[in-house]
């Protein structure tokens, strides 16, 4: 009998490795546009953030992820991401995904 690999990710912020259901996902679309991926299953690059306060507020204050996606994320972006962010922890007590 095989057992089933669980897909791990690093958290952007903290870079601590945890099964991708337990984070959460902020895509950037084909088209350029950044948003958080509640699904999972969006297509463009992700990258993957534990579901805590002060992992948004590192990524937010650092610019992290204009790095990541190697494009220009305006002070309004970051703000519409926490917002969405804090929307989505207040909902799920930060549980899994998906």
């Amino acid at each position: 009998m095989k057992t089933k690999k669980v897909p791990m990710r690093m958290c952007v912020s903290c870079h601590t490795s945890k099964p991708k259901k337990e984070l959460l996902r902020i895509v950037r679309s084909t088209d350029g546009d950044i948003s958080l991926d509640l699904t999972g299953r969006l297509n463009g690059r992700g990258a993957y953030i534990c579901p805590s306060a002060s992992c948004m507020e590192a990524v937010c204050k650092s610019k992290r992820l204009g790095k990541i996606f190697e494009a220009e994320v305006s002070e309004a972006k970051y703000t519409e991401l926490a917002d969405q962010f804090v929307s989505y922890i207040e909902k799920n007590g930060g549980g899994s995904i998906g």
